[in-house]
């Protein structure tokens, strides 16, 4: 029993060694919500560029923790966002690190690019605190 118990505490320290800053990370990181509609006969260029070349620039930045952009299927309750078909969603570890994203050359050079393919630019964008 002993080993067995030895073996759980080993597994339980490799992990806190590997992630240690992970609950802290969460606790204080940030989401951007953008409800976005995109034009159906762009969406295959918005996906390109989001996965291509939005998606890895966004990733080099200091505090990046994940960029998805996310299709809807149905509303299951409610009501979805009017005209929305896509989801852009961005975590940074703070909203200072966001913001010095979106002054980036790069990014002020591809966030319009993904804008181009909309059908509306009046998007619903929301910050959420992660925790």
């Amino acid at each position: 029993m002993k080993r067995r118990s030895y073996l759980k505490n080993m597994a339980a320290a490799t992990v806190a060694a590997a992630f240690p800053s992970f609950a802290e990370t969460a606790s204080k990181a940030i989401q951007l919500h953008v409800d976005l509609s995109v034009d159906p006969a762009k969406e295959t260029q918005m996906l390109d560029i989001f996965h291509h070349q939005f998606g890895p620039a966004a990733a080099k930045q200091p505090g990046f923790i994940d960029a998805k952009m996310i299709k809807l299927r149905q509303a299951l309750q409610g009501s979805a966002p009017s005209g929305a078909n896509y989801r852009f969603v961005l975590q940074f570890q703070t909203e200072e690190q966001r913001q010095h994203w979106i002054a980036t050359p790069i990014h002020q050079k591809l966030w319009p690019t993904i804008e181009n393919t909309l059908t509306s630019k009046d998007y619903t964008v929301l910050l959420y605190d992660v925790s």
